[in-house]
């Protein structure tokens, strides 16, 4: 019973409006339509001047009304040729379905238009916040454009950023798998990391995209031949195009490089890039301008948001778009960064280094009973930080990951952000 009312369920699927199947359909009936009757003239012909054996009395129904053989004909015909269409539409496409997807021809259709009418969103950060963030919000739309700092100097990027003078392509290669609709087995090779010889601790997908880069000359079409060979639903930008380090003042000294920062486990008083005046990628404010929801976060505050919004044009941007805003705050402090802080501090480390409050939204995480692992501390929403913080409406919602506390579940964050911000 549940199975056919399952293939049911299916067929009236390819009712559902948007598709672009249904014009065709009544199309390709009505052609049908016109040569049938075309054909029944020509039947209509030869009973008038044949003799017929005794049998196709009752082969074409004649001892039932005219209307009644109408009916009959009409809707086995009918069923025939939707059955017809639809077996025919998966032998000549079932091979073209992405990966090893079982699903059917009408629900990967329905998904894809569904996609192409989601919302225009930007997420602006880095690191497996921004990669997580993705992987949940392509199930709901595929105008997707991800704006990545380009500040990070540890590991593979670290190492190819200085011996090639190319922007770090770690958080790109996150963001490229997040929204890649390839083969398992093709995302697994881009994440590979090798670890031994003079190519330990590179990952394949950093010294694709490295190879990428020279052979097409520009890092930005890198990217965008990279996500061809990945299926990317989405685009992918650098926040800027400039080689940046990222500065950070701790204890009244300076410490250069992202990937220090952390290690000084001290209070962070303020960071900045250097050189001054690393000017906004028009790709970048372009998409912001263009966007109906902008997404910062989740990641860390010092090393993956600032160094974002700290790039020249890109507050401009983000303040001048008539998009919603939204700060995706983390779960979890992060050691040597974050200790102790709390909701209130994030806004607050935020503002005074932009300025102003630019968020219509803060989601904040609501499930508090599975504790972070490394010895991190909870992120807590107090009711006073919303006194605090007037202009702001704070969206409490259960966005952990069970499995992995300190980190947010892709499906349930982009479950809240579209069912409680952009559906709101």
């Amino acid at each position: 019973m549940a199975t056919r009312l399952q293939s049911t369920t299916r067929w009236l699927r390819w009712l559902t409006p948007g598709l672009e199947i249904k014009r065709w359909l009544l199309l390709l009936m009505f052609a049908e339509l016109v040569v049938v009757l075309g054909f029944a003239y020509f039947l209509k012909a030869f009973y008038e001047t044949a003799t017929l054996p005794s049998q196709f009395y009752y082969i074409t129904l004649q001892f039932l009304p005219h209307w009644l053989r109408a009916v009959i004909f009409g809707a086995l015909g009918v069923g025939l040729l939707l059955f017809s269409y639809v077996k025919l539409t998966q032998s000549v496409l079932g091979p073209f379905l992405p990966g090893n997807s079982t699903s059917s021809v009408v629900d990967v259709i329905h998904a894809f238009r569904l996609k192409g009418r989601g919302p225009r969103i930007v997420a602006i950060g880095g690191g497996t916040g921004l990669s997580a963030l993705l992987r949940g919000l392509k199930t709901y739309t595929s105008n997707l454009s991800a704006i990545v700092t380009v500040a990070d100097d540890g590991g593979s990027s670290g190492r190819l950023r200085d011996e090639y003078r190319i922007l770090p392509p770690g958080d790109f290669r996150q963001c490229l798998v997040a929204l890649a609709d390839a083969e398992p087995l093709m995302k697994q090779l881009f994440d590979h990391r090798f670890k031994e010889g003079s190519l330990d601790g590179h990952s394949f997908g950093n010294l694709f995209i490295m190879a990428m880069a020279d052979v097409t000359g520009n890092f930005e079409h890198a990217l965008r031949e990279s996500g061809k060979v990945l299926a990317v639903k989405g685009t992918i930008v650098p926040s800027t195009l400039q080689d940046v380090t990222l500065v950070a003042s701790i204890n009244g000294r300076s410490v250069e490089g992202e990937s220090k920062i952390p290690q000084q486990n001290a209070p962070i008083s303020h960071v900045f890039l250097k050189p001054d005046g690393a000017q906004v990628n028009p790709e970048a404010a372009q998409a912001i301008l263009n966007a109906e929801l902008v997404v910062i976060g989740p990641g860390s505050l010092y090393t993956s948001i600032l160094p974002n919004l700290l790039v020249e044009g890109m507050v401009e941007a983000i303040k001048a778009s008539p998009a919603l805003k939204v700060l995706v705050c983390n779960l979890a402090s992060q050691k040597g960064e974050t200790d102790g802080y709390g909701v209130d501090d994030y806004l607050r480390v935020i503002r005074e280094h932009v300025g102003s409050n630019m968020f219509d939204f803060v989601l904040v995480n609501s499930n508090h009973s599975h504790t972070p692992t490394g010895g991190q501390s909870q992120v807590i929403f107090k009711s006073e930080d919303a006194a605090h913080h007037p202009e702001v409406r704070f969206i409490p919602a259960d966005v952990v990951n069970v499995r992995v506390p300190s980190h947010h579940d892709p499906d349930k964050l982009a479950r809240t952000i579209m069912r409680k911000v952009w559906q709101a």
